[in-house]
């Protein structure tokens, strides 16, 4: 049969593909939908992936699932890959491995800090939620949207009320010919309420000077110190040429 006759182009507007069509088109919306909801609270809080982002990817992960169930209708219904089955799974396995690399993308690592892993985690959730909806699980792909939001904000709220140990990355850089004291050092951090974690300290030179960096753990949730007065107490600590404090996120 010749694919670009008459019959064979109108094949693709028959009742039944026009019909897979529309069925195609609201799974895609309701996908879009879900993605939007749970993007809504990466970009309420000013992240780089936000609501277009959470819903491209859970509208796309559905799509290609959809897809797979529809195998009698791709091509007009001509050809042989009208008349193979398609396997979701091996579409699902594309999507994870895709959804991998776009995860990895997001999360960034600066030192004892580390952001991005929430993003990332949940914009691989935003692609389940989308192959849920694409193999027609639609009641599981709405709780796991609520789920996902819920997890986002409201657990997110219970963890900073939970008891923690928060964490200080800092690096600092000596003058010359000066000679640091690590028990000195563990000492003035022990006074304002943190000590520093064990295999962290790092001690580097450059141009004959020693830059020691490690991270600094609050010994109780309520005794350490606020990052500013580690600062003003950096400054005034003998031997430091310049120093660098911020918190360290993971």
């Amino acid at each position: 049969m010749d694919m670009l006759s008459r019959n064979a182009l109108s094949a693709y507007w028959s009742a039944p593909e026009v019909a897979a069509n529309l069925v195609i088109f609201l799974n895609l919306l309701g996908a879009l939908a879900l993605g939007l909801v749970v993007g809504y609270e990466r970009s309420f809080h000013g992240r780089a992936a936000g609501m277009r982002t959470y819903g491209l990817v859970c509208m796309a992960s559905a799509a290609l699932t959809v897809i797979a169930g529809y195998p009698g209708f791709w091509y007009g219904g001509h050809g042989a890959v009208a008349s193979a089955a398609g396997d979701p799974t091996r579409v699902v396995q594309g999507i994870v491995t895709g959804i991998g690399f776009l995860g990895a993308g997001v999360i960034v690592k600066e030192g004892f800090s580390i952001s991005g892993l929430n993003t990332a985690a949940s914009i691989w959730a935003a692609s389940a939620i989308g192959v849920l909806v694409g193999v027609g699980f639609y009641v599981s792909a709405i709780l796991l949207a609520a789920l996902a939001a819920f997890c986002m904000s409201v657990i997110y709220g219970l963890e900073q009320r939970l008891p923690s140990r928060s964490g200080v990355a800092i690096a600092v850089r000596y003058f010359k010919d000066f000679v640091p004291s690590e028990e000195a050092l563990r000492k003035v951090s022990r006074e304002h309420g943190y000590e520093i974690a064990r295999g962290s300290l790092s001690i580097i030179f450059r141009d004959g000077q020693p830059e020691w960096r490690f991270l600094a753990v609050a010994r109780d949730k309520r005794k350490g110190a606020p990052v500013s007065d580690l600062a003003k107490m950096m400054s005034h600590y003998k031997g430091v040429e310049s120093f660098q404090v911020s918190p360290a996120r993971h």
